[in-house]
C-alpha cells in the first residue's frame, strides 16, 4: 500500500512521449465504490505559469508502473485536459 502523502510527491512520466507531466495534485475517487478513478495534475499555462493552471485527467487504467521515484503513464494528452 501507498499513502497519497508519498504518491504526489512522485514525478509522473509518460512513456509515450519521454516527457515530465509534474506531480499529482489530486485524485479522482468513486464514491460509491472507493476505488481511484483518475490522477489529476497540474499543467503550468502563460508566461512562467502565471495564468491559471490547466488540469491533466489521467485515467487510473492509463498507470503502468509506480516506482520508487515515479510514475509512469501512457497516454495521449490531447485527451486528458480538462
Amino acid at each position: 500500500m501507498t499513502r497519497y502523502c508519498k504518491l504526489k510527491q512522485k514525478e509522473v512520466v509518460n512513456i509515450a512521449d519521454g516527457r515530465s507531466l509534474g506531480c499529482i495534485a489530486d485524485l479522482l475517487i468513486e464514491e460509491s465504490s472507493g476505488q481511484i478513478q483518475a490522477i489529476v495534475l497540474l499543467e503550468s499555462c502563460g508566461f512562467l505559469g502565471m495564468w491559471k493552471p490547466k488540469e491533466l485527467i489521467i485515467p487510473w487504467r492509463n498507470i503502468c508502473k509506480i516506482g520508487d521515484d515515479v510514475i509512469l503513464v501512457e497516454t495521449d494528452l490531447g485527451l486528458c485536459r480538462a
